[in-house]
């Protein structure tokens, strides 16, 4: 087969393959895969027109052509199976290899508000969520935490006790996702982590509080709102309800908003008792 038949069919091949119903998630992963490709083709290209070559062309368009597929089909029928539905997170936006097979993983619903948490936010696995509650029965936000697996690997196997420890050191990264079941104006919101904080802060960086104030714009919070608090070690990352990002670096503060979530007196119990079987299960 002669190199210009062998690009021919192999352009055709992922012509079709582009066509097939996917996602907006599994469009970005063919357009990948497609320009790999077409970056090996010009890699070939230019060298000589030997028959290896044209083989290794082939082979690698048929891989190529595999993954797209698999891919793009999978990404079809959970269209079909979200068709009917509110939910509009998509499931093909998390994929796991095990043992050859492709597992998609779906978010995960806290029981009592409904509030969906992702597999993955901010590079990191989710481990648990609960509910804020105040007042004995008004539920405020659903709250998420999301951890390093590696970072946990050594922990999880030393028992709940270790898992703690870890959870109250603002060493090992994670994510807080807080998500509004109502709600809220930004003087309340922000009124409530800070009176949790500083009893938490003994005093020190206590001007860390208004900054964290500051953050947040000065815009009531919807239902549905969401705001993100990364920790890694002294510096947390912190994404408002409008996607506006800045950070605190204070060990005083990170220490005490481990505290707040996963302490002797969390203010989710829920919560912090997810993430501890979490963790023990990742």
């Amino acid at each position: 087969m002669s190199s210009t038949t062998s690009r021919r069919i192999i352009q055709t091949s992922i012509k079709s393959i582009a066509k097939k119903p996917s996602s907006n998630c599994c469009n970005n992963a063919i357009q990948k895969q497609q320009q790999r490709f077409m970056s090996k083709n010009i890699a070939i290209k230019t060298g000589s027109s030997s028959s290896s070559n044209n083989n290794k062309l082939i082979q690698y368009s048929i891989l190529t052509a595999g993954i797209v597929t698999l891919v793009s089909a999978t990404a079809a029928n959970n269209n079909v199976r979200n068709a009917s539905s509110k939910d509009t997170t998509t499931f093909c936006d998390y994929i796991k290899k095990t043992g050859g097979e492709i597992v998609m993983l779906g978010p995960t619903k806290e029981g009592s508000t409904g509030i969906l948490f992702p597999h993955l936010c901010n590079g990191l696995q989710f481990v648990g969520c609960g509910v804020r509650v105040k007042y004995g029965f008004i539920k405020v936000y659903a709250v998420g935490t999301y951890m390093d697996p590696i970072a946990m690997s050594a922990v999880k196997s030393r028992g709940p006790k270790a898992i703690s420890e870890a959870l109250l050191n603002p060493t090992y990264p994670r994510t807080i996702r807080i998500v509004m079941n109502r709600s809220l104006s930004i003087e309340k919101y922000t009124a409530a982590i800070v009176e949790a904080l500083e009893p938490r802060m003994n005093g020190e960086d206590m001007d860390k509080l208004e900054e964290f104030k500051n953050l947040n714009p000065p815009i009531d919070l919807v239902e549905g709102a969401e705001m993100e608090m990364t920790i890694r070690g002294n510096v947390m990352l912190y994404k408002n309800s409008i996607g506006g990002v800045g950070q605190i670096e204070s060990e005083v503060f990170c220490k005490a908003l481990c505290d707040v979530y996963y302490g002797d007196e969390a203010v989710s119990p829920g919560h912090k008792e997810q993430v501890l079987k979490g963790v023990a299960a990742m």
